[in-house]
């Protein structure tokens, strides 16, 4: 019999946060990280001091750096690793998975070079018979691991175990919903960076609230459009894993999206903005990759285009701003 009901397996900042909430609700909780010095001085301090100062461990919680304790002692295992990194550590958790042992992703992003989603990629190393679940929607580390009201969506083919995942997280001013839409839910988290990135250029250029609205709303016409082509549903990308998270990180300066769009606009080199943020910014690796999703399916997104030609060095902020700016009038739902 498992020990714990749910092992968080990434100590990043969202990671930690994830875990702190699972032990606030009174369930022994396992944090893994790869770095055992950094994992003991967690332990100790009872904090993680590097990507989520402040935020006390609860009693609950302990972090390990050993992963095959960690694998044995859980009933199910939430993933929040960067997703350019969710293939690898599928591949090394598959030989020491149990039978039925589910599985939850708290990534956002596309797979760089093959643009595949979440549920893809889990598929290609794990199959389809394993209960798999993604979590998505506007949640800043921070927050939560401080214990501010955040929602979520967790969504799976399976809805009964979506369900039994947000049962478990559900409470303590944490609301967890479930849906069937996995593309639905997981577009919206990976696109979302890419706009708040576009978002943070118009505001480092000081192009005003009226410019910030208009690429929110034509960069949801942009995801919705896509997702539509991927069987995703309209209603889900209005929800928390698609407005909701657009919003939160289009708006807010603890969105390491935003920022980077605001020192792009500063003339800072990608490399030089990812020094400066000191974390990982998923909307650089998304960028060309929901592009090249959109060539594939046909489906116009000129916001990402121009974010993805600004991270790549084919245009300037400005020039990406001009761009958009003289692009021909058209009806609003062409």
């Amino acid at each position: 019999m498992a020990d714990c009901a749910i092992g968080v397996i990434g100590a990043g900042s969202f990671g930690t946060a994830l875990a702190i909430h699972i032990a606030r609700r009174g369930a022994p909780t396992l944090l893994w990280g790869r770095d055992a010095a950094r994992v003991a001085a967690m332990q100790d301090a009872r904090e993680n001091a590097q990507y989520l100062p402040g935020c006390s461990f609860p009693v609950m919680l302990t972090a390990t750096a050993d992963l095959t304790h960690l694998v044995g002692a859980c009933e199910d295992l939430l993933i929040a690793t960067p997703s350019h990194a969710l293939r690898q550590t599928l591949q090394t958790l598959a030989p020491m998975l149990r039978e039925a042992q589910g599985l939850v992703a708290a990534c956002k992003g596309l797979e760089p070079g093959s643009g595949r989603l979440v549920h893809e990629v889990f598929a290609d190393v794990l199959g389809l018979d394993r209960p798999f679940a993604v979590l998505s929607g506007p949640t800043f580390a921070k927050e939560l691991g401080i214990g501010l009201p955040t929602a979520v969506t967790i969504a799976a083919r399976d809805e009964a175990f979506a369900e039994k995942i947000a049962l478990r997280l559900h409470g303590g001013g944490f609301r967890a919903y479930w849906t069937d839409d996995l593309p639905g839910v997981e577009l919206g988290g990976a696109a979302k960076n890419v706009m708040a990135i576009g978002v943070g250029i118009a505001d480092g250029l000081r192009l005003g609230a009226n410019t910030r609205a208009a690429l929110i709303t034509r960069g949801m016409a942009e995801i919705m459009r896509l997702a539509e082509a991927l069987g995703a549903r309209a209603e889900t990308l209005m929800g928390l894993s698609g407005m909701g998270d657009l919003v939160l990180t289009c708006t807010d300066d603890q969105s390491r999206n935003r920022r980077m769009g605001l020192l792009l606009a500063q003339n800072k080199s990608v490399a030089e903005a990812i020094a400066e943020i000191r974390q990982v910014v998923e909307g650089v690796k998304a960028a060309p990759e929901v592009l090249r999703l959109a060539q594939r399916h046909g489906v116009e997104m000129p916001i990402t285009a121009a974010v993805a030609a600004v991270l790549d060095g084919r245009m300037s902020p400005v020039e990406a701003v001009r761009a958009l700016a003289t692009r021909p009038a058209k009806a609003e739902n062409a």
